[in-house]
């Protein structure tokens, strides 16, 4: 594993697309904390966002992994680049010339999207635990440290979501042709949710039968946090609306993203395999 993480790190080192867009990638995620700063002044209206709780724990993490996981496109840039540039360099068939095997080269590209995913990660919960340490009005372990399990989501959400931009390259072989493929993929599955959501109005069918779709169950791993605001909440009852809503991370979403993940790190295995390289 170490010696194929090398071997990726070795060629991201000299490209220097691929570490604009990683730099580009982190230094927007650490401008999360910009949220905090931001105030409006307008006669008697005050509004800043550091007192709508967003940074109070345990909240934190399910505002920013949210937050996060919208930016997450920078790195798929990279992660398709990867793969589309062993074919424009002829790297894939001189790797494969030196001894390195067509699994191999799949596990290599597999291991370098845990290793952008860890990363994040990581870079989320110490930005996050940063802010809160500095805008949450609580502050005791056991608040800190609960709700964990979306950074766990956040991970899980980003393997999957890598693995299909790595599917992707393998299969169409050119970066832009790759992404451009998974955006009509993308409206391909929303418009087609949002007709069946329209003929079945006021029922979960549609939900029940697209949470196993690809983007949906990658959408599902982490709900939109704005409604569980208590600010939110306190004005929703005003107006009669009801936002009492499940935001927990479940298993079974887990588990879907998870056999999406392996149909595509085995669909890129099965395609390399069969092509004459």
């Amino acid at each position: 594993m170490l010696r194929l993480l090398q071997i990726e790190f070795e060629k991201l080192r000299y490209s220097k697309a691929s570490i604009i867009l990683i730099s580009t990638y982190f230094i927007l995620l650490a401008l999360i904390a910009l949220f905090a700063m931001i105030k409006f002044d307008i006669g008697p209206i005050k509004f800043h966002f550091a007192e709508l709780g967003m940074f109070n724990f345990p909240y934190i993490w399910h505002f920013n992994t949210f937050v996060a996981g919208l930016l997450k496109f920078f790195l798929l840039l990279v992660i398709v680049s990867m793969v589309s540039n062993e074919y424009s360099n002829k790297t894939l068939k001189q790797n494969l010339i030196d001894g390195l095997s067509k699994k191999e080269f799949i596990l290599s590209k597999f291991y370098m999207v845990i290793a952008f995913s860890l990363v994040s990660t990581l870079f989320v919960f110490i930005v996050s635990l940063i802010l809160g340490y500095i805008y949450s009005s609580y502050t005791e372990p056991s608040i800190v440290f609960s709700d964990l399990e979306y950074l766990l989501a956040f991970f899980i959400k980003l393997v999957g979501f890598f693995s299909f931009g790595l599917f992707l390259g393998v299969l169409v072989k050119r970066s832009a042709f790759a992404v451009a493929t998974m955006v009509v993929l993308f409206f391909i599955e929303f418009i087609s949710y949002a007709i069946v959501s329209g003929y079945n109005r006021g029922t979960e069918l549609s939900d029940k039968i697209y949470q196993f779709a690809p983007f949906k169950s990658l959408w599902n791993l982490i709900d939109e946090p704005g409604s569980r605001l208590s600010a939110v909440q306190a004005m929703a009852h005003q107006v009669g609306e009801d936002l009492s809503y499940d935001y927990a991370v479940h298993w079974y979403e887990i588990a879907i993203v998870l056999a999406w993940t392996s149909i595509f790190i085995l669909l890129s295995y099965l395609l390399l395999k069969k092509r004459d390289l």
